[in-house]
């Protein structure tokens, strides 16, 4: 390391950058210690796992059972329960880093990364809170930024003009603030809904806008996780028999949800994953609020005006307050100075299972859209993909070296005591 000011500095990497210290970048920082790779994983925030410490609602679980979302070498503890809560989840994720001694720098924000292909080495630029730069020189470069790096917040006629509270989903907590208030939520995916039914046990009026199709699960099937029986239906059947399997099973238990304004795509729920990422929605009491009319069901926004919302169907509601769950997305784009490998929305071209590894030592974790158990298998990949390039090199100079001491041998006339 070599200081350039008093503001800036230089730092060679003997291993690659990893960029996020969410578990994407955790795991692979994991897998790099146990092949005995040295590496510096950066991170914007003051904390690992951001996304879960600083974004996320109090009752916030795992959709899955912890077997399919733990990271790896280091299961879950066998007194968890199936769907740990967000407390548990945060010390999971504490332990895995003190477990493998991961130390992230803390508060540093990449700005730019390219390869110059000159030195055939990546500069990564970062920034902290009080304006310090650093540059890092690697030869690997990690993007373990993910798929939830910003917030989505949709344009919305009038939205300007509302004069209520408007927030998104990262930022609501509880719905203990909202007790007595008429809350609308944009968005019906896993968080719209979580919301809603958060919204609902705390007495607050909340109305759900479901813009698009969706598909609504059980998540557990006759005491079953049904993504574990939909994973082990796959091990025998074609992908179209089990969606419709899992179609058949949803309308036995959960009924018919399009005459409660949740209407189905024409695509079963694991073909929409796999072509476009779009998650099924486990149901895990929203539905039932549905069909009470505790929460209630809109089709969309025409626009908003001071203290109101007009719904596409002319109806007009008073509102204290809008939740925008509209997701996340890459933000790749915005200071990785490449166009090869990821796409211009912010996730790797090529698709999953393939989609890890880029050329000149660029690599991709945490872009799979298959969540923990994604990330996990690619961050596998990347650790034993550079392990072994490392490994390779060091036998060559530990070779090399033993090559000279030789020849140093001969030249004293003979072998050297100490």
């Amino acid at each position: 390391m070599f200081s350039l000011s008093d503001t800036r500095r230089c730092v060679w990497v003997n291993g690659p950058v990893i960029v996020g210290a969410g578990p994407s970048g955790l795991a692979v920082a994991a897998g790099l210690k146990e092949q005995g790779v040295p590496f510096v994983i950066l991170e914007r925030a003051d904390c690992i796992a951001s996304l879960w410490q600083k974004r996320t609602y109090d009752r916030l679980t795992l959709h899955l059972p912890k077997q399919f979302c733990q990271l790896p070498k280091f299961p879950f503890p066998d007194h968890y329960p199936e769907y740990p809560n967000k407390k548990q989840v945060i010390e999971y994720l504490e332990s895995y880093a003190k477990h493998f001694d991961i130390n992230p720098q803390f508060n540093e924000t990449v700005e730019s990364a390219k390869y110059d292909e000159a030195c055939k080495l990546w500069s990564v630029e970062t920034v902290s809170p009080s304006g310090c730069k650093v540059e890092y020189i690697c030869q690997w470069l990690v993007v373990a930024t993910g798929e939830n790096a910003e917030r989505v917040v949709p344009e919305i006629e009038g939205l300007e003009n509302f004069g209520g509270e408007v927030i998104h989903a990262c930022d609501y907590k509880s719905g203990e603030n909202f007790r007595g208030k008429s809350v609308v939520v944009v968005g019906c995916g896993n968080s719209g809904m979580e919301v809603c039914l958060d919204l609902c046990n705390h007495d607050a009026k909340p109305s759900m806008v479901v813009r698009s199709s969706v598909h609504l699960l059980p998540r557990e099937v006759f005491g079953k996780s049904t993504f574990e029986l939909a994973m082990f239906m796959l091990k025998w059947l074609p992908l179209w028999l089990v969606d419709n399997i899992l179609l058949v099973l949803a309308w036995m238990i959960l009924g018919n949800t399009e005459k409660y304004g949740l209407k189905r795509p024409s695509v079963g729920p694991l073909e929409l994953k796999n072509t476009l990422g779009k998650t099924p929605v486990l149901d895990i009491g929203a539905l039932e609020k549905i069909k009470s009319r505790e929460i209630k069901v809109v089709l969309g926004i025409k626009k908003f005006s001071c203290g109101m919302v007009e719904f596409v169907n002319g109806e007009k509601l008073e509102i204290d307050t809008v939740v925008m769950a509209t997701g996340y997305r890459s933000n790749v784009p915005s200071w990785l100075q490449e166009s090869e490998f990821f796409s211009e929305n912010g996730f790797p071209k090529t698709p999953f299972p393939n989609g890890w590894k880029g050329k000149e030592g660029l690599y991709a974790v945490g872009f799979t859209r298959r969540g923990l158990s994604g990330a996990s298998a690619d961050a596998m990949k990347i650790a034993q993909d550079i392990g072994k390039v490392w490994n390779e090199d060091l036998n060559k100079k530990n070779r090399k070296s033993l090559h000279i001491e030789d020849a140093f041998d001969i030249l004293i006339g003979g072998p050297r005591i100490f």
